[in-house]
């Protein structure tokens, strides 16, 4: 079902800003897995999570879902107690081809915690109370200073003891850390058979849509959504995944 990512390999005159549209959604497996060091081992882990924090009989959030790769984990790795799972992501070409990938899983699986997609905007969405929130990639997407409201609504509507997974690609307040970390991303691209024209050209179009962070800013956004606690359980080079705890 899925592509291999050549939408960069061409010298494209203007580069637009990255949208995920239909030529995006038939490739996004191939590219992520080539561009976000450890990815396999944060959608696998995030499964993990889900079956230590996910309390039976609640609601699950997959916030900025894109093919439901987070989604897919958590329904192979939780039992069938009562939970289930909101996928939501506001790219019409990928919620469509999520539905088509949690269609051929609940093909393969027996039973399956129910994962119902929806096509919403995550900052308008009304939040129902919930055992856990996942975040995967996703709010580096969302203009900065609507990061904490989105923070803020989704501490709300999490139940005592429900957990955020935030995963994000990090910026570094040392240049030094910053410079050896991006050139260290970029062999990671090389090496999975990026050229230099595909890494030039997607970071062209990239730089102003996804805002990266540094996790310091990170670390205080969610002390001031009001979550108790929060650490970093993955990182990969630039790439990392944090839980935060109500």
């Amino acid at each position: 079902m899925s592509e291999v990512d050549k939408l960069f390999a061409s010298p494209i005159s203007k580069v637009d800003d990255f949208r995920f549209d239909d030529a995006v959604a038939r490739v996004f497996p191939d590219m992520i897995k080539r561009s976000v060091p450890g990815y396999p081992t944060i959608i696998e882990s995030i499964g993990v999570i889900a079956g230590q924090y996910a309390q039976p009989g609640t609601l699950i959030y997959d916030l900025g879902c894109s093919l439901g790769a987070a989604t897919q984990s958590m329904r192979r790795h939780l039992p069938l107690n009562g939970c289930r799972i909101i996928a939501v992501d506001n790219a019409e070409a990928m919620s469509e081809r999520c539905r088509e990938y949690l269609s051929a899983q609940d093909a393969m699986l027996e039973e399956a915690i129910p994962a119902e997609v929806i096509t919403a905007d995550i900052n308008a969405l009304t939040l129902q109370p919930c055992s856990m929130v996942v975040l995967n990639f996703t709010l580096q997407f969302i203009p900065t200073h609507q990061r904490l409201a989105l923070l803020q609504r989704i501490r709300k509507a999490l139940l005592p003891g429900g957990v955020l997974v935030l995963s994000e690609k990090l910026n570094f307040t040392d240049s030094q850390t910053q410079n050896a970390l991006e050139s260290l991303h970029y062999a990671f691209k090389r090496a999975n058979g990026y050229s230099e024209l595909e890494i030039a050209q997607k970071r062209t179009a990239i730089e102003n849509v996804m805002r990266p962070d540094p996790l310091e800013v990170h670390q205080q956004r969610l002390r001031d959504a009001g979550f108790s606690h929060s650490h970093l359980w993955f990182q990969c080079l630039n790439f990392c995944s944090m839980i935060a705890h109500t």
